[in-house]
């Protein structure tokens, strides 16, 4: 049940060494199947599907232009503060009673006292009615049940949203944001991200997926370290960067100790602490029957067959009900950020068993960054221990997840000591980071044509209904194939990339005026909503990690 399949035509190689062009029985096959693709979604084909490989130019300069100024614009629309904190507290993901404070948290290992002190400075007499400062619970991780109501965590520095239903501080979105800052020159406002992350280890103990008391039981992907690294080569504070090392500590043993560890595989996984349905799910994911996401999954057990994984370990069809376990994949797949997708077997709940790919990409990069930043402090045996470290993940990454002959890694599942053959974006996080030997690499560039689509890359291959899955695709993943393409010296395919996905998004924004949070790349559209089956199937607007890597596309694009 791992949904539709789609491939597409073949591109060329932009080194020296040409890859393998599609021969014209692929081709044919392939502009067949992006056909269905788009009759399988209710749209009517008048003509063939176009090329997914044809060359694209940039937008026109003026409309380039325009993009910069709304996302300049933005910045500000999309950043909260102590003085707008009424408008950071509103959550519309849970419920609330009209008319009444939302509520603050603070953490035990606060000085709340002083906390309050801060906010009433910031807000008027009226604004500060509008608050209810409370108190977590000691090892607030483990007590998360006895919170009631949720509400927003307190952050000490001002922070970008993502955009509208996502009024918070969010993990990975953070890391991206923080990049377009920095290209835009707000280096103030990128530092005042960092601060928060490293204030949320400090006292929350890890980076949270947002700052709500709902998100206080996991993490998303994690790129901490790069962060503080990119901002000390912003700043070049020595002191600032010596003190974040204790919580660049903190955080990378939540990944690689306890649960986070992948079996005996020396690799990460994914996992959700806290039991039961995500709060947030079933408060703001419902559709027009009221149904919520979790009446839609128990729906399709009743009427599925599912081979991808046991799913007698996730429903009980006796009860027709979703088992414990299902819940704690299900908090493992949103901390994966990918919520949901089938790459993992429907809905992404097969997560808990797998080593995934990005993620320990992700820590590869992590440990690198972390033994430049003791190299950079003067800390020689730590640079090399941290050295080791990636050196270690790197080898069990070939060892357990490359494979020769798709000519890239795969998602490695501990329990059954098999490759994922799911077709994932993440494919190109060993390239991203700089892990993958030239011959993999160029095996890897070589698969491209299999996730090319007009718009650019998509999630995968494979239409499921969920939104981490074709046709949709989102910046993060455009981000990590072309600079890991560019790495490598693909050049031409990663500056066709940034035209087609920058192209797209322009396109939308002069139709509609906004920037949003994810595209069909197949029809080059954003009007997503009604091939979403599963979580939520609203295009957001704003979007702050759209916004930083149009920006980033465009300048690397022109260097």
């Amino acid at each position: 049940m791992g949904g539709e399949q789609i491939h597409h035509p073949d591109t060329d190689s932009h080194r020296s060494v040409m890859m393998p062009r599609v021969s014209h029985w692929r081709l044919i096959v392939a502009v067949l199947l992006l056909a269905s693709l788009l009759l399988g979604s209710g749209s009517t084909v008048a003509q063939p599907a176009p090329d997914p490989t044809t060359q694209v130019a940039l937008p026109a300069p003026e409309q380039v232009d325009t993009l910069h100024a709304y996302i300049d614009r933005t910045w500000g629309t999309l950043t909260r503060s102590h003085d707008d904190l009424v408008e950071a507290l509103p959550d519309p993901k849970v419920d609330h009673e009209p008319g009444t404070p939302w509520p603050l948290y603070v953490a035990p290992s606060e000085d709340t006292a002083a906390v309050g002190q801060r906010l009433r400075a910031s807000l008027t007499a009226d604004e500060w009615a509008q608050v209810d400062l409370r108190v977590l619970p000691e090892n607030p991780r483990e007590h998360v049940d006895q919170i009631e109501p949720h509400g927003l965590l307190y952050l000490p520095h001002p922070y970008v949203v993502p955009g509208g239903r996502f009024n918070e501080m969010y993990g990975w979105d953070s890391y991206f944001i923080s990049l377009g800052l920095l290209e835009a020159g707000r280096v103030e406002m990128a530092k005042h991200m960092a601060d928060n992350h490293l204030y949320q280890v400090r006292h929350y103990g890890t980076v949270l997926n947002a700052n709500r008391t709902y998100y206080l039981t996991r993490s998303q992907p994690p790129f901490l370290a790069t962060m503080v690294r990119n901002i000390f080569r912003a700043t070049r504070d020595t002191s600032w960067l010596a003190d974040a090392v204790p919580a660049l500590k903190t955080y990378h043993d939540y990944w690689t100790t306890g649960p986070h560890r992948a079996g005996d595989t020396g690799l990460s996984r994914y996992y959700g602490l806290g039991e039961g349905p995500a709060p947030e799910v079933v408060m703001g994911e419902r559709d027009a029957e009221g149904q919520s996401h979790y009446d839609r999954i128990r729906a399709y057990y009743r009427n599925n067959d599912v081979t991808a994984y046991d799913e007698s370990l996730f429903y009980d069809a006796e009860t027709d009900s979703l088992t414990s376990l299902f819940y704690k994949s299900d908090r493992s797949m949103r901390e994966s950020g990918f919520d949901p997708s089938n790459r993992f077997g429907p809905f992404n709940v097969g997560i808990i068993h797998y080593a995934a790919v990005g993620l320990n990409s992700f820590l590869y990069r992590y440990e690198k960054d972390l033994s430049a930043i003791m190299a950079t402090l003067g800390r020689s045996d730590a640079a090399k221990q941290w050295g080791r470290r990636a050196k270690r993940r790197r080898t069990r990454m070939n060892d357990l997840m490359w494979n020769a002959e798709t000519g890239r890694y795969h998602d490695y599942n501990f329990r059954t000591n098999t490759q994922n053959d799911y077709h994932f974006a993440t494919a190109f996080a060993p390239l991203w980071v700089g892990l993958a030997a030239d011959s993999q690499a160029t095996a890897t560039a070589e698969t491209l044509w299999q996730l090319e689509a007009p718009g650019g890359v998509l999630t995968s291959t494979r239409r499921t209904g969920n939104q981490w899955d074709a046709p949709f695709g989102w910046a993060p993943l455009q981000m990590m194939a072309v600079d890991g393409l560019r790495r490598y010296g693909y050049d031409a395919a990663a500056d066709r990339l940034s035209a087609k996905f920058v192209g797209l998004v322009s396109k939308e924004f002069q139709e509609h005026g906004v920037i949003l949070e994810k595209y069909d790349l197949v029809q080059r559209e954003s009007d997503v909503s009604a091939g979403i089956q599963y979580g939520y199937s609203e295009n957001v607007i704003g979007f702050g990690w759209t916004n930083a890597v149009v920006l980033r596309l465009l300048e690397s694009v022109e260097r």
